[in-house]
């Protein structure tokens, strides 16, 4: 029998990165209850069903891509810190990743957002030569979400409209994409 993968994907002095487990879900809940960390992201919490739901799709997701997806992000003292992802679509994997973040509250202003994308972004680039772009996006709005990517040397790529049945406010404004090469993020390094 196999021994089961080492669930610590990677870490700073602040942020430790693991695999999300079935017994997450409670972590999950916690955060998407929330609704400062949602204001830009949904009216409303998801469902105890649809966390379920999000749960195994991400760790159907490791199935699949092993070096990539979402991982909860913990304090060296195992506190819940929120979650980090590196994960991207069929067709563009693993060329392009997307990377995201989603922390409580009470980290924010931190810091951890920002230590914990550009640790993504090493991994990107340093351990997976097929990545050859990081993307990020949010809604135009959400200011402290543009901050952190850009402090981690993203670009803004563009701004676009979506379409949403219930929109929630400032969707008029737009979402806006961000990136990063491999080449500028190695060029940044020197």
């Amino acid at each position: 029998m196999a021994a089961a993968p080492n669930p610590i994907l990677m870490s700073t002095k602040r942020i430790s990165l693991r695999r999300l487990f079935p017994n997450d879900f409670k972590l999950l809940c916690l955060l998407n209850n929330d609704e400062g960390v949602m204001t830009y992201l949904d009216h409303k919490p998801p469902s105890m069903e649809e966390v379920n739901l999000e749960v195994q799709h991400i760790i159907d997701y490791y199935a699949r891509w092993p070096k990539f997806g979402r991982w909860i992000a913990e304090s060296p003292r195992g506190e819940f810190l929120g979650w980090f992802s590196l994960a991207g679509s069929e067709q563009e994997m693993p060329a392009t990743l997307e990377v995201g973040y989603r922390l409580r509250r009470q980290y924010w202003g931190m810091g951890l957002a920002t230590e914990g994308t550009r640790l993504l972004l090493e991994y990107a680039f340093l351990h997976n030569p097929m990545v050859e772009r990081v993307i990020g996006s949010t809604m135009f709005i959400n200011e402290r979400s543009r901050h952190v990517m850009e402090k981690c040397g993203m670009r803004h790529e563009r701004t676009f409209h979506l379409s949403f049945e219930d929109p929630l406010p400032g969707t008029e404004h737009g979402e806006v994409l961000y990136e990063i090469t491999k080449e500028e993020w190695k060029k940044q390094q020197t």
